[in-house]
């Protein structure tokens, strides 16, 4: 198993080892039932401890900024688009992708740079100062592990959305290269949005070894949004740090409790219970843990990133090998067996590799998201297919 923590990027992060696909449940009866002390220990805070953090705020340089280079009679769909031009395009602010911190608004315009949440905050932002509808999209992607010390960072995504009317409507994507799961969009609140915000913050702090900081950080997501799956699960791994068992325990499964999907969860209450000396039900969660995984592609097609980047080439192969068993078309698994083949040395696995990633993507211009556009233009009266929300964060496997 692996050693280490996860988290949730982009919009969403979480401290986590393993996952599963989104739309999947894990068969476990936790017996979980609230309990009043824990909550209040956790959620005891009486107002935002952040008042002064406005995610969305526009400062006189920004609204300046805009009033300088939008007409004042543009239509909503002109508007749409002359922001695009004035956040993604050399000349203009030419905001380039960062996933390693979460800003507000304000500090994504002056640092130039930004994950998913930071830039569609300021996206959402404008287009509200200049009359347009938007709004906070979640999408489910495809899922991505990256390590970062001893955790392992899991990637999700957030847009912006908005109608021009009764039939047509705008998505504004800007993560590069991200590839999406089908018919997953959901619309959420601003409330919701300021929540991922200090979850990410809180995980941010956790990766930087500031566990003190991190708790403050989650206990602000978890009194804007109870409900915050995610944050629940990253507070128990800063109580697991801090040495407080009981709240981590606790926090894990309600974690799980509010979102029967949080595998992550699950995966550290099995590091958890074994850490504990019960390794029956370490165990028990574990095997749950492993037969979701060994049935998730993009699991496998993670775990073979990550050992190619450590030079385990062997074992690259055969977690991509799995991936390809699990899943036939999808171009990059066949991308990554053709790098991984050229380094074992097998020029012609390689190259027969390529050439089927190549035809699969030739054959379907639906796979990947084209980040170039920035903007789509949905008419619901046709019929068309739709291509971070934060972190999460792990903390390894039961051995």
């Amino acid at each position: 198993m692996l050693k280490g923590s996860g988290l949730f990027r982009c919009l969403m992060l979480w401290v986590l080892c393993v996952t599963i696909s989104a739309c999947s449940i894990i068969p476990l009866d936790l017996g979980f039932s609230n309990d009043g002390e824990m909550d209040a220990v956790i959620l005891g805070q009486g107002e935002d401890a952040f008042p002064e953090l406005d995610t969305m705020a526009l400062n006189q340089e920004i609204t300046d900024y805009l009033a300088a280079h939008v007409p004042r009679r543009a239509t909503d769909r002109e508007i749409v688009d002359r922001l695009r031009e004035l956040l993604f395009e050399e000349g203009y602010l030419n905001i380039q992708y960062d996933d390693l911190r979460t800003r507000t608004a304000i500090e994504t315009f002056q640092d130039r740079q930004g994950n998913c949440l930071s830039v569609v905050s300021l996206y959402i932002a404008m287009a509200r100062h200049l009359g347009v509808d938007a709004r906070f999209q979640t999408v489910k992607v495809r899922p991505r592990w990256d390590r970062r010390g001893e955790l392992l960072v899991i990637s999700q995504h957030i847009n912006a959305v908005g109608r021009f009317g009764q039939s047509t409507y705008y998505v504004v994507d800007f993560t590069p290269e991200i590839s999406v799961q089908q018919l997953t969009a959901a619309t959420v609140s601003d409330t919701h949005a300021r929540a991922l915000y200090f979850n990410n913050l809180g995980a941010e702090s956790l990766i930087a070894g500031d566990s003190e900081r991190a708790l403050q950080f989650f206990k602000n997501a978890l009194w804007t949004d109870p409900a915050l799956s995610i944050a629940w699960n990253n507070i128990g791994t800063a109580y697991n740090r801090n040495g407080d068992k009981a709240l981590a325990e606790y926090a894990y499964r309600k974690a799980y409790a509010t979102d029967k999907t949080n595998a992550t969860a699950i995966n550290n209450l099995a590091k958890y219970y074994h850490n504990q000396g019960d390794f029956e039900t370490s165990e028990r969660y574990t095997k749950a843990i492993e037969r979701f995984n060994n049935r998730n592609p993009y699991y496998h097609y993670n775990m073979g990133n990550i050992a190619y980047a450590e030079s385990d080439f062997e074992m690259a192969r055969e977690h991509f090998t799995r991936a390809v068993r699990r899943k036939e078309v999808e171009p990059d698994f066949y991308y990554a067996l053709s790098k991984t083949y050229e380094q074992l040395g097998n020029e012609l696995q390689s190259q027969r590799m390529y050439e089927m990633a190549r035809l699969m993507v030739l054959a379907s211009d639906e796979i990947y998201l084209p980040s170039q556009n920035k903007v789509r233009i949905v008419n619901e009266k046709s019929i068309l297919s739709e291509t971070s929300a934060g972190i999460s964060i792990s903390t390894g496997g039961a051995r």
